[in-house]
């Protein structure tokens, strides 16, 4: 059995310009961090001798073949690497789905890493990333963008800088312990309980991006533009160690985040965001990821007890976190004692 562990990420600032709808013309940028909260995969050579599959996840599948696989991401990492055949698949994760943290480039980049450790083919960080990146960007056309994989292979926290031809150079971001639990402290996050498909969200993104002619296309592109601006000056105010000026410059990307899509917030969130600013001196908030839900930051530079409990009588507790400065990686490989024991 092989076993691996792959982080979920938090956007920090530039989300949405790692699309190539956007890249391809204005090159995007990106700064996040990954959290310790992760994504498991167990994949296990099944000891009986018949030829299925069975991939569990929140359903669970038995198939004769990769073809049979509902599973997109597990089918065609499976398919690309020739796994075929008396393979058990399992993930298990910290974290619920669909909820802006990243999970599916953290599910597909753990079993590949997964897969690379059972065939004994190891590669490099980068090489995994972009392998993910073409089985969901060009084998499955989703609308996504190549922070994710990119994230969850590396861990810690991460700049990354897309050309127009889309290559990705990676930054390491020098954030020492002291910034981290100031971090942690003061962008105190809160589950909505609310889970939504971030493929809707940013097919309309990417639709707009692309299509001239989308009503919306001017609109997206400039937002874009200025989310991306925001996310450097965001970058800068780290390594500055100015994270109240990170917390101020997360209420100004929000607003251009709105303003791109109504599916990107709910008035709930947005009523809510408007009374924690005026009550509890809240600098600045986002939605994780693309929107519609999910888990809400919200910078508070005073003391966050009573913060805290306000949030709970609105059914959104606190998720406590720390930056975790590990990437995917094989937490254990008992493919080696098996092996042996045949001999």
């Amino acid at each position: 059995m092989i076993i691996t562990r792959t982080p979920f990420r938090i956007t920090l600032g530039g989300g949405g310009s790692d699309l190539p709808s956007f890249y391809t013309s204005h090159g995007g940028f990106i700064f996040a961090m990954c959290i310790n909260k992760y994504m498991y995969i167990l994949l296990n050579r099944r000891s009986v001798c018949d030829r299925k599959i069975v991939i569990r996840y929140s359903q669970v599948e038995t198939v004769d073949s990769i073809e049979e696989i509902k599973h997109p991401l597990a089918r065609e990492a499976l398919r690309l690497h020739n796994v075929c055949a008396n393979i058990e698949l399992t993930s298990i994760a910290d974290m619920p789905a669909k909820t802006g943290l990243g999970s599916s480039g953290s599910y597909l980049t753990g079993l590949l890493t997964a897969i690379r450790a059972y065939k004994r083919e190891p590669a490099s960080p980068a090489d995994v990333a972009e392998e993910a990146c073409r089985i969901e960007m060009d084998i499955l056309k989703e609308p996504v963008g190549k922070q994710d994989q990119y994230m969850s292979v590396l861990g810690g926290f991460r700049k990354l800088e897309i050309d127009r031809g889309g290559k990705v150079t990676v930054g390491h971001v020098p954030v020492d312990f002291v910034t981290a639990n100031e971090l942690v402290s003061k962008a105190r996050v809160y589950y909505s309980g609310v889970q939504r498909s971030a493929t809707a969200v940013l097919k309309n993104q990417d639709n707009a991006t692309r299509q001239s002619k989308n009503p919306d296309h001017n609109k997206v592109i400039e937002c874009l533009l200025n989310i991306k601006d925001i996310g450097q000056r965001i970058y800068q105010s780290f390594l500055e160690r100015d994270l109240d000026a990170f917390g101020s410059l997360m209420d100004e990307h929000w607003k251009f985040k709105k303003r791109m899509s109504a599916s990107i917030s709910l008035n709930v969130l947005d009523q809510l965001y408007e009374e924690v600013k005026k009550r509890f001196g809240v600098l600045g908030g986002k939605i994780i990821g693309a929107g519609g839900g999910g888990f809400l930051m919200l910078y508070c530079p005073r003391p966050g007890r009573e913060l805290d409990e306000f949030m709970v009588k609105h059914g959104m507790p606190r998720i406590s976190y720390f930056p975790s400065h590990q990437g995917a990686r094989v937490v254990s490989d008992l493919t080696a004692v098996d092996d042996f024991d045949q001999i």
